[in-house]
């Protein structure tokens, strides 16, 4: 019974709140600092607890009074709303049982790259990453450009960009993937429908003690930075290429004039990369099935579909259809998508929970 699984926490709460009232403990910062953030991370699903074990009694006492002749109607009507609302709680409260994933609160490393398609994906790639600036604007995110390399005829081949803010990852980790569209490109004179590809990687920015890199592991290059067309950015040898030999991972910064400032962001990225390779190892191990719960960001998956002269955009993941692809590119309206995902997904871990 879900009330017998809360009890728990509300217990532990208690116990909680009496260690912290406590003086010896008190005086302690280090041990008071870490009870508080215990019992600050018990605080909500506390509260729905609360709620749903009061919800429950009042449920009970007023099915006995279904038989009563006088007050029989008016605890049938107050049953009705009882039932629907501790619904609605129920499945909140399930939501906050699943394991909280760790890397949620965390800034992300958003990676969109030029798939098939030529031109027209390093288009799409510009596209695509204008919408997701939009998105992390309405949500108050800060978005800045790590590293890019741009197409012949415009876009970018590869934009690598830092987004911070609160419930970056958490919101943006079901983007991982491939992103299919279908448009007629302004270089197509004949009017037909051409279909390209970009991929997409989210990565969680990690600090130097959650993936420790041995510097013997890393061929670093430094060499001069260059623009569109081989033409020179500057005179000085600021662009930097980082090799990890072990996994073969290339990356190359060359935004900054400072090559102290490329290689310390190439560093990051590839930090970033590193830990996400070692996720998806530690996800594979752990389960069989893990991939469908939590999305994998594998970049060979085809997600989504952009369908431009139809204006719709499908996520094959969840079966949704959307005949807004405009308001959605152009707003960074992409809760609109995102929501249904969550939603899935977070139904998923529940069923395989047994919750």
């Amino acid at each position: 019974m879900l009330k017998d699984k809360l009890l728990p926490f509300i217990n532990r709460y208690n116990e909680l709140s009496l260690l912290l009232s406590d003086i010896n403990v008190s005086a302690d910062i280090k041990k008071m600092t870490e009870l508080s953030k215990e019992q600050s991370g018990l605080e909500e699903i506390c509260a729905k607890a609360k709620d749903y074990i009061k919800m429950h009694e009042s449920i009970e006492e007023n099915r006995a009074l279904l038989e009563d002749p006088e007050l029989g109607e008016l605890a049938k009507d107050e049953l009705k709303n009882l039932e629907r609302d501790i619904e609605t709680v129920e499945n909140e409260i399930k939501v906050l049982l699943l394991p909280k994933d760790p890397n949620d609160d965390k800034n992300i490393f958003l990676e969109i790259r030029a798939g098939t398609g030529g031109d027209e994906a390093a288009l799409f790639v510009a596209d695509l990453f204008k919408a997701y600036a939009r998105y992390a604007e309405s949500k108050r995110w800060k978005v800045e450009i790590v590293s890019q390399s741009e197409g012949i005829l415009g876009g970018f081949k590869e934009i690598i960009a830092l987004v911070q803010g609160k419930g970056a990852y958490s919101r943006l980790k079901y983007e991982g993937g491939t992103h299919r569209v279908q448009r007629v490109p302004e270089t197509e004179s004949q009017g037909r429908v051409h279909t390209s590809a970009v991929t997409v990687a989210v990565m969680p920015e990690v600090d130097e003690v959650d993936i420790q890199i041995n510097q013997n592991d890393l061929k670093i290059d430094v060499m001069r930075s260059s623009g569109h067309g081989g033409q020179s950015v500057n005179t000085t040898d600021s662009a930097v290429r980082i090799t990890h030999l072990p996994t073969g991972i290339v990356v190359v910064n060359q935004d900054g004039k400072s090559q102290h400032k490329n290689k310390d962001a190439a560093m990051k990225v590839l930090r970033a990369r590193l830990y996400e390779m070692q996720e998806e190892e530690r996800l594979k191990q752990e389960m069989s099935d893990r991939k469908s719960q939590v999305g994998s960001g594998d970049r060979s998956e085809r997600i989504r579909t952009y369908n431009f002269p139809q204006n719709r955009i499908s996520d094959h993941r969840v079966g949704l259809t959307l005949y807004r692809l405009d308001a959605i590119m152009e707003g960074g309206l992409f809760d609109e998508i995102i929501e249904p995902l969550n939603a899935h997904f977070q139904a998923e871990q529940m069923k395989n929970a047994g919750l």
